[in-house]
């Protein structure tokens, strides 16, 4: 890192990462999210899109109308960013059906923590995980804070086509899916009815990077009841404020 304790990166000639460390840290990816935070709240034309990752912040600009040089004065102006308020924390509680066909890889996970498929869905279901960014597909949310008796490394034979709103497993990483098919390599151990990315909403994404989740196991016929909730724009999870 520079002596201003980020380093700017050029992503093409339209973007710049800001890389504020190189650790997976909940401390560290909640200065991405306060910076990223400043840099929307400026609304400078030009600034045209930014998106927090575990440990950057990409940010997009129009050089027409934001030049380089502008922006790097812009980031530099609005560094270090603020800590976030006190009691600002989104936590939500998401239902999952584990196992049976919505968990096809909980068996094998279990048996190969030395563990039964209930102290897996225990184990997984008894914490509350942090947001730390969305990507790979439309709403797909990576969380950190998983038990490392539930750590599992990714399948040697990825699926090209993984249940829509899966709830799985990859390396010291838990995550969940949006309501689209797609491919993975990572452990599915559930699936839950609600719907991290509606483009129909208003606010088409549920979850944001920053927020907490902790999963609710539920029955396969509350599972079926809340999808039907979910298609007709029901939210499903239910969004807690808490104390940070």
């Amino acid at each position: 890192m520079s002596e201003a304790g980020y380093r700017l990166l050029d992503s093409g000639d339209r973007a710049l990462t800001v890389e504020l460390g190189r650790a997976v840290d909940p401390a560290l990816n909640a200065r991405v999210i306060a910076l990223d935070a400043a840099l929307r709240g400026a609304a400078r034309p030009g600034l045209l899109e930014t998106v927090p990752t575990y440990r950057s912040l990409l940010v997009l600009y129009d050089p027409d109308l934001l030049p380089r040089d502008d922006l790097v004065a812009l980031i530099a102006a609005h560094w270090p960013p603020p800590d976030g308020a006190a009691g600002a924390l989104r936590r939500w509680r998401v239902p999952v059906h584990y196992g049976d066909e919505h968990g096809a890889d909980l068996a094998d996970l279990a048996a190969g923590a030395g563990l039964s498929p209930e102290e897996v869905v225990a184990l997984h279901a008894g914490r509350d995980y942090r947001v730390y960014m969305i990507g790979f597909a439309p709403g797909f949310a990576y969380l950190g804070g998983l038990d490392p008796r539930l750590h599992a490394s990714r399948r040697t034979d990825p699926r090209p086509k993984t249940p829509a709103g899966s709830v799985s497993i990859g390396g010291n990483q838990t995550g969940v899916s949006p309501p689209l098919e797609l491919p993975s390599g990572w452990q599915l151990i559930g699936r839950t009815p609600a719907r991290s990315y509606d483009p129909a909403r208003a606010e088409p994404f549920l979850f944001a990077a920053g927020d907490l989740i902790r999963f609710e196991p539920i029955d396969r016929a509350a599972f079926d009841a809340l999808s039907e909730a979910a298609r007709a724009g029901e939210t499903v999870a239910i969004l807690e404020r808490i104390d940070a």
